[in-house]
């Protein structure tokens, strides 16, 4: 962990990939499987990690090497994004040892790096609220501190996630242009364009 103040990492990898045609926790990507990379990432900066698994849970959970990871089921998961966010807050305000804030990524997006992390974790307190940035358009990882974990659960709905209570608070936006590759995974490579 590289910031004197605990930041957990919560990996986000439930969804059905409905676009993709399968779980992306299931997709292999330059050689290992995306969750596997997306536990590495959050490893090299957060502890504890999380990583709330949901489609095809059991064959992930068989398949993917989670060491370093508790893993967290989210029976809801159909319903969107946000009941694993829910899944893994409440996971995280059980655990034991405190954290003071969370870093939440997406399982889709292979280009993360723990130089984004970092530059995200300096931030970590329990009253952060942050959002990455990438040329100026708000991305992942989000950080969450403790003191919102509660307002998060309350009002995430669907597939958005903290986005309607982030709308309502003042977020700080940290620049990681550069740091990592916000470009997250909607359909296999070479597929053609959704219309």
């Amino acid at each position: 962990m590289t910031s004197d103040r605990p930041v957990a990492g919560l990996v986000l990898a439930a969804g059905g990939g409905r676009r993709y045609g399968m779980p992306k926790a299931l997709v292999e990507y330059e050689g290992s499987l995306l969750v596997e990379r997306a536990v590495r990432t959050a490893a090299a900066v957060c502890d504890p990690v999380l990583v709330v698994l949901g489609a095809q849970a059991v064959d992930v959970w068989r398949t993917a090497d989670l060491s370093g990871a508790t893993v967290l089921a989210n029976a809801d998961w159909e319903s969107g994004m946000a009941s694993s966010l829910r899944t893994g807050l409440e996971g995280l305000r059980g655990w034991p040892g405190t954290a003071d804030a969370v870093l939440v990524q997406l399982v889709d997006m292979p280009g993360m790096t723990p130089a984004a992390l970092t530059r995200m974790a300096e931030h970590t307190a329990p009253d952060a609220l942050a959002v990455a940035s990438y040329d100026g358009v708000r991305g992942h990882p989000v950080l969450l501190g403790r003191e919102h974990w509660i307002g998060v659960i309350e009002t995430a709905t669907g597939d958005e996630g903290a986005r309607r209570y982030l709308a309502t608070h003042d977020v700080l936006e940290v620049d990681c242009t550069g740091l990592a590759d916000p470009t997250d995974l909607d359909v296999p490579p070479g597929a053609p364009p959704q219309a």
